[in-house]
């Protein structure tokens, strides 16, 4: 896998509308020029996008000159998916089933007060 700290590719004219229509994880891995391997992309994709989305959220890339765009993607990309070679999706836990496996659980017969009516 290639260093993230590589200068960014130009990107072919109408790549953010290929993107916009990806269908899996390994098109936005090629369509944005971020390097990565099968065995952690097989293990954590949908973590890895997740991820992605989050850190994109409250971007408003809207307006913003297609290469700038498409290299905010392209380091939020790489910064998820270098989260997730060093970590594991339950270390992680983006996905609130996850999140709710490990959240602390009520005593039996405990009813808080803002469930009272």
């Amino acid at each position: 896998m290639g260093s993230c700290n590589e200068p960014a590719p130009s990107f072919p004219a109408g790549t953010l509308a290929r993107l916009k229509t990806a269908a899996s994880a390994e098109e936005f891995f090629v369509l944005l020029a971020v390097p990565y391997e099968n065995k952690v992309l097989n293990v954590a994709r949908l973590h890895i996008l997740k991820r992605m989305g989050e850190y994109l959220d409250g971007d408003d890339l809207d307006g913003v000159p297609e290469a700038v765009a498409l290299a905010r993607c392209r380091a939020v990309l790489a910064r998820a998916y270098e989260e997730f070679a060093a970590w594991s999706p339950l270390d992680r836990r983006v996905f609130k089933v996850l999140k709710d496996a490990v959240a602390p659980k009520r005593p039996a017969g405990f009813v808080p007060l803002d469930d009272l009516k």
